[in-house]
């Protein structure tokens, strides 16, 4: 191992370090399972935003996005747009409802106890439903942090793949087996401000050299004219469809039915708190989001094609770039941002599986007397065994960041974005309609995922979203109205303020 390496592995080191000294801190301070899967309700507004962008964007904002663009250019952007809308419309209309609900629902900390309280499900199989969902979704949605760590490690010090993976999940699984919801947030927080410095210095300072905006405009017009065009893809210089367009924008879906960003909604500590939040957020995914997909664009003007030797190999153009423009140790703090970018998505995602698996099905189903202190222990004990099953699928060194995530995403968009926005906005939905939601959503998505051709090419996720919606219009209509118990509350959460 070189000097270099070793510089480089000290500023990783620094880093690591003060993530786990995180999670050590807060690990007093999770006495119950309401303090270890949603930090009692406490969060502010800075950290709720940023740990909310922070989970949501993993590996797949440094990695997969500028690969991307790196391949087609900035028609690569339509994913992010959809992104973007989809981050203002979920903040705008399900932060505070959900906030406020599952309070009213006797304080659901999960999103699957909500849908049991919110339907009063005596049988608690809506919640055991939604978490066999959970778990099946965020075992790819993790394993695509691991697969980005992996590479990480292995383009930058040869670290063979599944050494690299080893390392990663370790340090994700340290921290978040401490120090629970608390220990995810705040390391989110400082990773998402160390992200959003990232992303956007390595394109301004690659144009830079580039000879500036203009020059680089018209070097990337010599390339590939198509390479500016959003309805063009660079890399087959075909036109996109109506179905392409659609199939991009479409991931801003998603955002409805994400847990592990519903969550951070769940744990703001008042609904007041909410309006600031969703600004920050805001602005931090349209400046990251446009600065990703300037990284892939810039990174081929400055590096060239040599990273289509290898297939998937473009998703390393943020490595590439960072270790040609900085010195070594500064380098190091950059590569840091991609650590940054997988830890806070697969922390916060091993998370809400535990929760899911402890309290909607050991607690619901196996153990209803358990004590707390047994609860704490059976959530960390799944943090390691959900991270483990992760690796394994993460093993596969031929998957991509994007296609893990384009997966596990759709899943969830599919599943429970249609019954949560169901759920907070029409009264007449029932606990009938509430499980034809998931299921028909979720299988449907499942079901599309594997079809290819013609219309299958259409992303699973606008069949699936759509089937599950009009599943839980259809049924919640041909079955009996939820009892008066039901409505009352859901008149009256409009009204919860604290």
């Amino acid at each position: 191992m070189n000097f270099d390496s070793i510089i480089t592995i000290a500023a990783f080191g620094v880093y690591l370090i003060f993530m786990i000294c995180i999670g050590m801190y807060f690990m007093g301070k999770s006495r119950t399972t309401t303090d270890y899967f949603l930090g009692g309700r406490k969060l502010g507004s800075w950290v709720t935003s940023m740990s909310a962008q922070a989970s949501d964007m993993s590996g797949w904002l440094l990695m997969g996005l500028p690969g991307a663009a790196y391949l087609s250019g900035i028609s690569a952007g339509w994913i992010a747009i959809g992104l973007a809308i989809g981050t203002y419309l979920n903040w705008l209309l399900v932060a505070k409802p959900l906030r406020q609900y599952t309070k009213v629902a006797n304080d659901a900390i999960t999103l699957p106890q909500f849908f049991k309280n919110r339907f009063q499900d005596e049988s608690g199989m809506i919640s055991v439903i939604a978490a066999v969902f959970i778990l099946v979704f965020f075992l790819f949605y993790t394993a695509s942090g691991f697969v980005s760590c992996a590479k990480l490690f292995s383009s930058v010090f040869g670290i063979p793949y599944l050494v690299s993976l080893l390392v990663g999940a370790v340090v994700v699984i340290s921290y978040t087996f401490a120090g629970g919801f608390f220990a995810v947030c705040w390391t989110d927080f400082f990773q998402g401000l160390l992200m959003f410095f990232c992303v956007l210095a390595v394109p301004t300072i690659a144009i830079g050299s580039l000879g500036g905006p203009s020059d680089f405009l018209s070097q990337v017009q010599d390339f590939n004219p198509n390479f500016l065009n959003m309805f063009v893809d660079g890399e087959t210089n075909t036109p996109y469809t109506a179905l392409g367009i659609v199939s991009l924008l479409a991931w801003g879906l998603g955002y409805f039915g994400q847990p592990h960003i519903l969550v951070r909604f769940m744990g703001i500590s008042s609904p007041s708190a909410i309006k600031k939040s969703r600004r920050i957020a805001s602005i931090w995914v349209l400046i990251s989001l446009t600065a990703a997909v300037l990284i892939g664009v810039s990174g081929r003007m400055f590096l060239g094609d040599g990273l289509l030797v290898t297939a998937g190999n473009e998703e390393t153009i943020y490595i590439n770039m960072v270790s040609r423009i900085f010195p070594v140790f500064i380098a190091g703090i950059f590569l840091s941002a991609i650590l940054a970018a997988i830890m806070s998505t697969a922390d916060s995602q091993l998370l809400v599986t535990a929760s899911a698996i402890t309290e909607d099905f050991y607690h619901n189903k196996i153990r209803p007397n358990a004590s707390p202190s047994e609860l704490m222990w059976v959530s960390r004990i799944c943090v390691i065994v959900v991270a483990l099953i992760a690796v394994f699928i993460a093993t596969n060194q031929n998957s991509t960041v994007l296609g893990l995530v384009e997966y596990a995403w759709a899943g969830f968009g599919s599943a429970f974005g249609p019954l949560v926005l169901c759920s907070l906005f029409w009264r007449r939905t029932n606990k009938y309609g509430a499980y034809a939601g998931i299921i028909v959503g979720g299988v449907v998505d499942l079901v599309w995922a594997q079809l290819s051709g013609g219309i299958f090419e259409l992303y699973e996720i606008v069949p699936g979203f759509v089937c599950g919606l009009i599943a839980i219009f259809v049924v919640s209509l041909l079955t009996p109205a939820p009892s008066k118990e039901i409505t009352d509350q859901f008149d009256s959460y409009h009204t919860c303020e604290e």
